[in-house]
């Protein structure tokens, strides 16, 4: 096992992937899926049709019904033609406020979702804590399903 990341040195790993909506998320995803895999947590990578995106769902905890899923998305806006002063994909500090692609939407979401599953881990639940990441914010119907059926085969007692 290795050491466990903050939030905020998750967040740095997470920004660092420029996982723009018309590009490849998948390092993001394979990074995530070895940090769980290195404190014991199995998940799931569901690659889209092209294979150039993914999506990821993890389970700690007791395989019963009940519990909470955190969700979240990988993609983040492009940056062309904003007037950025930092580098987009760095997280830099500033007046205590934290700048850097997706800080907000939504890797600062994701990394603590990252480390609430790592830290539950640990814990005798009594009901399962469950990580969903898709690619993409914005899903259409079908994509949609698709993603459902995924994550119900993965984790079942999942259900809306």
């Amino acid at each position: 096992m290795t050491d466990i990341l903050s939030a905020r040195q998750l967040l740095d790993h997470l920004v660092s992937f420029p996982t723009v909506s018309s590009d490849t998320n998948l390092p993001l995803i394979h990074f995530v899926r070895d940090y769980f895999a290195q404190h014991g947590i199995e998940s799931v990578v569901y690659p889209n049709e092209d294979g150039n995106k993914a999506g990821l769902v993890a389970q700690v905890g007791p395989n019963v019904a009940g519990g909470v899923a955190l969700s979240g998305h990988s993609d983040v806006v492009p940056v062309e033609g904003q007037d950025w002063s930092t580098d987009p994909w760095q997280v830099v500090e500033n007046d205590g406020r934290l700048y850097g692609r997706g800080t907000c939407d939504m890797k600062g979401f994701v990394a603590l979702a990252i480390e609430a599953m790592v830290k539950a881990k640990s814990l005798d639940l009594k009901r399962p804590l469950q990580f969903a990441c898709r690619a993409m914010r914005r899903l259409g119907y079908l994509a949609r399903q698709m993603w459902r059926g995924a994550c119900w085969k993965t984790m079942p007692r999942l259900r809306p």
